[in-house]
């Protein structure tokens, strides 16, 4: 990749990952638009590194956020509503990875659900989903008495929060972030415990997903070259650097969700994803390059 590449993606990840707008489906068609392939060692190892980045910059943002939660006295009722998120995560993902791979696709042979990734117009379709979801839930919360939306998190509350992230898995342009926050303001959940609550699952999530990929990588290499060892040194300068300019984008997409969400401009996303839903309809019937 050349350098303005590695600059276009970085920055398009770390903000996009962050904002509710699907960072897949915007890589997706920059990849399509520069030309690249996806499904390359290097690039797999590329958007690992972009991921990582955007996970320490949330780490840095909500940092102090997330001390008050856990070491107050409610820790443990918090600590409780996250694992049960994360395991209801797990559960979804899982049926439909099983359901996809296993019954809708049984007939390919190595059939993998990153496979649905190359399908433009579910992205589409998922992008335009997640946009009416977000316009949605900005529209009830913006209606609700401010005094009426400070209800905390219950067990119930993390089922359907965790069971909407495991929806948006497999799912390029179903933003996570998109998601959970809307389905959390949907519940009544105040916007600024709904933003922390989504992040701090986002944080829980991405090592393991991470994990998962690098994995991928290597069963590929081994599968193509016979070789399981590290990319060249050249791959990994370059996913370094992408990973610090996904870090540097993340804190500002951050800074940019907290200030709409608490000014009650959540739902402008929304219509941004609808439109984007259109390009890459659009996109889906140019044949690729």
């Amino acid at each position: 990749m050349s350098f303005l590449q590695i600059l276009i993606l970085s920055i398009i990840q770390g903000a996009a990952e962050l904002l509710p707008v699907s960072s897949s489906a915007h890589v997706i068609v920059a990849e399509r638009f520069m030309g690249i392939d996806p499904s390359s060692p290097e690039m797999t190892f590329f958007l690992v590194m972009l991921h990582t980045g955007t996970m320490f910059a949330v780490l840095l943002y909500f940092w102090r956020r997330w001390k008050n939660w856990f070491l107050g006295p409610q820790r443990w009722e918090y600590l409780k509503f996250v694992v049960i998120a994360t395991i209801m995560t797990g559960v979804i993902g899982f049926i439909l990875k099983f359901t996809i791979e296993k019954i809708f696709y049984r007939t390919q042979i190595h059939y993998e659900i990153e496979d649905l990734f190359r399908n433009l117009p579910l992205i589409g379709t998922a992008l335009f989903s997640a946009g009416l979801l977000i316009i949605w839930s900005g529209r009830k919360d913006d209606a609700r008495p401010l005094s009426n939306s400070s209800q905390n998190l219950s067990t119930n509350s993390s089922i359907w929060i965790g069971a909407v992230q495991g929806l948006c898995l497999p799912f390029r342009g179903f933003s996570r972030s998109g998601s959970t926050i809307s389905t959390a303001l949907l519940l009544g959940i105040s916007r600024r415990f709904a933003e922390e609550f989504s992040f701090i699952l986002a944080v829980v999530l991405t090592p393991p997903v991470v994990l998962r990929e690098l994995l991928r990588l290597r069963k590929y290499q081994i599968a193509m070259t016979g070789d399981s060892g590290l990319l060249d040194s050249h791959s990994i300068l370059q996913g370094v650097f992408g990973m610090g300019l996904s870090f540097l984008a993340g804190l500002l997409a951050l800074r940019w969700l907290s200030a709409w969400l608490e000014r009650g401009k959540w739902r402008f996303f929304g219509y941004y994803c609808l439109l984007a839903s259109v390009v890459v309809f659009l996109l889906s019937l140019q044949p690729p390059a």
